[in-house]
């Protein structure tokens, strides 16, 4: 997230520049009747790497837990939240000697929020994390 608004920042500095130096060229065109050009010259690497940092934090997406412990307990909590929430899907995974109910796939934070807010009525003890994998 820090990286995007780190990204975006940089994005809005340049087009202010670009803007500036429009608007200073416009002015001195007024004066003079000659045409401005603005060249920027970019790194064709730039959008790949752009592109690869992006997808990057894909894989980073927030998840909901609602349960762990003993494996008959994670499929009954995981059926039952299947039968009262549709728009999320759920899974369960293995942590040495624990299993554990993951659901989503949140893009952001906010999202996650939001949705954590609808499942915490009925499941009391979810919370949102990031996997380290």
């Amino acid at each position: 997230m820090k990286d995007r608004f780190n990204f975006f920042s940089f994005l809005f500095l340049l087009l202010s520049i670009a803007s500036q130096a429009q608007n200073s060229s416009d002015n001195a065109n007024s004066e003079t009747n000659s045409p401005a050009t603005i060249n920027i010259n970019v790194d064709p690497n730039i959008e790949k790497l752009v592109k690869t940092k992006f997808s990057e934090n894909n894989k980073d997406n927030y998840k909901i837990q609602l349960y762990y412990g003993n494996l008959n307990k994670a499929h009954a909590v995981l059926s039952n939240f299947n039968t009262k929430f549709t728009d999320w899907p759920g899974k369960i995974e293995y942590e040495t000697p624990n299993y554990k109910v993951w659901v989503g796939n949140f893009q952001t934070r906010l999202e996650a929020d939001r949705a954590l807010m609808k499942i915490s009525k009925n499941f009391p003890h979810a919370f949102i994390f990031k996997p380290e994998k």
